[in-house]
């Protein structure tokens, strides 16, 4: 049988509520009494039940954490560093898998039914109106790698990606290339809009072509390979920026296939900077965006949020940078 509450107060010879404020964040408890709490809480075996110490606290201490995408090991960094922060902040993650289900109605319910703390809805795929469900609900919520917005009603953590497109021009204008593709992530996300904005308007503005611009049907190898091919069909192209690493290198394989060289024949530029990114059979220049930065911020912001709720909503944008491998030309004149 399992140790219970009352057991320690009366062998400590405190009363119950002197108990339960030992095992309670933040009660008032003198050092003595949680000496005598402790000590006959470990002869006894004593561990203090959360659902009943949630009770207690009209807290349960969990975040909801809303995400989709899992076929990309980009996600399992966000993952592992979501939830390692948020438990050493004390609170649990509760994951939600989207699945492809994008109507926020069922999953305002089913957190509501957990009765979480917050949530942080992480994916750059989903409309603003999706976190503004859970705000409208009563629920903190965070929207990491949310769309930009000067007017948000929530709070988004992030980067700028109409700049991050815009960087991409950029980049390929250093190195000599003139004509150019996109080759973006599903064409309904809106960090895939941003970027194509800004990518299309700066490589005009800069005298380059975009000669194609073409969207995979999700963030895989597999997506990225197969609209290569609509990339390749008709007019040559000299560079491509792809918006993810995951869709750029199954570009890069069916170029590779159809006997273009990297970067001789043809450029790649990717997005995301993730760990394979780096390895030798892909040595991918992409955009690095700050993972940890974001993810930290989003942490500080749920945790201080679940203190205040009426907290106002704040945009942290953190800037991209570009890191250099072999997929594109150098830079003209280096």
């Amino acid at each position: 049988m399992a140790v219970t509450l009352k057991e320690v107060a009366e062998l400590a010879g405190v009363s119950r509520s002197a108990v339960s404020r030992t095992f309670t964040d933040g009660a008032s408890v003198s050092a003595r009494t949680r000496e005598k709490v402790e000590k006959a809480a470990k002869a006894l075996g004593y561990r203090p039940s959360l659902i009943a110490r949630s009770l207690a606290t009209n807290r349960t201490k969990l975040i909801g954490l809303v995400a989709n995408n899992f076929q990309n090991p980009a996600f399992l960094d966000v993952f592992d560093l979501f939830t390692s922060e948020l438990q050493k902040r004390g609170f649990r993650p509760l994951l939600v898998n989207l699945s492809g289900d994008t109507s926020p109605k069922k999953f305002v319910e089913l957190l509501k039914q957990y009765s979480v703390d917050g949530v942080i809805v992480a994916t750059s795929t989903l409309p603003t109106s999706f976190a503004n469900a859970f705000q409208t609900a009563g629920i903190p919520v965070i929207h990491t790698f949310g769309k930009f917005q000067a007017n948000a009603n929530v709070h988004v953590v992030g980067i700028d990606n109409e700049f991050c497109g815009s960087m991409a021009a950029q980049t390929f204008a250093e190195r000599g290339y003139k004509s150019v593709a996109l080759l973006g992530g599903p064409e309904t996300a809106t960090s895939t809009q941003d970027r194509a904005a800004g990518f299309v308007k700066t490589s005009e503005q800069l005298g380059l072509r975009v000669v194609k611009t073409c969207f995979a049907e999700n963030y895989t190898y597999q997506a990225g390979r197969e609209a290569m091919h609509e990339v390749m069909d008709g007019e040559d192209v000299e560079a491509v920026f792809c918006g993810d690493d995951l869709i750029c290198m199954g570009a890069m394989d069916a170029a590779r296939a159809a006997g273009k060289a990297i970067p001789e024949d043809i450029g790649f530029l990717g997005f995301n900077d993730i760990a394979m990114a780096g390895w030798d059979a892909y040595a991918l220049t992409t955009i690095r965006q700050p993972i940890r930065d974001i993810i930290m911020s989003s942490v500080e912001l749920v945790v201080g949020m679940v203190e205040n709720p009426a907290r106002s909503p704040e945009i942290r944008l953190f800037p991209c940078s570009v890191i250099d491998r072999g997929s594109l030309r150098p830079i003209t004149g280096n």
